[in-house]
């Protein structure tokens, strides 16, 4: 089955580019997620998870806590139907925020694992 590429992108050919491989889609999805600030969605508000926001507050183990939070919940959320979240890790070192995801694919029972690290201001 393939699914619409994210970032969303012209191919070679002229078409949307599209991804057949599921885990790709499922990676995209929670990068989509992750990235997507709260009201950006014109038909849906709520969806995206904070982490924009706290990109630029000032590093600290609360600041940590919170992204975990927050991720977790918009997982659960909008991506429920997909992966079951079995951890949410977020760590701040130095001026990056990394967050690493472990998840299972519901259709396959994989397990995951996806990193993704965004600067943040100190």
């Amino acid at each position: 089955m393939e699914e619409i590429n994210y970032p969303f992108r012209i191919d070679g050919r002229g078409r949307v580019a599209r991804t057949e491989n599921q885990d790709t889609h499922i990676r995209q999805l929670i990068e989509q997620l992750l990235f997507t600030e709260s009201g950006e969605r014109v038909n849906r508000p709520d969806f995206g998870s904070g982490l924009y926001q706290l990109i630029f507050a000032p590093n600290s183990g609360e600041l940590a806590t919170t992204t975990q939070f927050l991720v977790q919940g918009a997982l659960e959320q909008w991506l429920g139907e997909l992966i079951q979240v079995e951890a949410v890790d977020v760590q701040n070192v130095e001026s990056r925020l990394e967050v690493t995801i472990r998840y299972i694919v519901r259709r396959s029972q994989e397990e995951k694992v996806a990193a993704f690290v965004r600067e943040v201001s100190s």
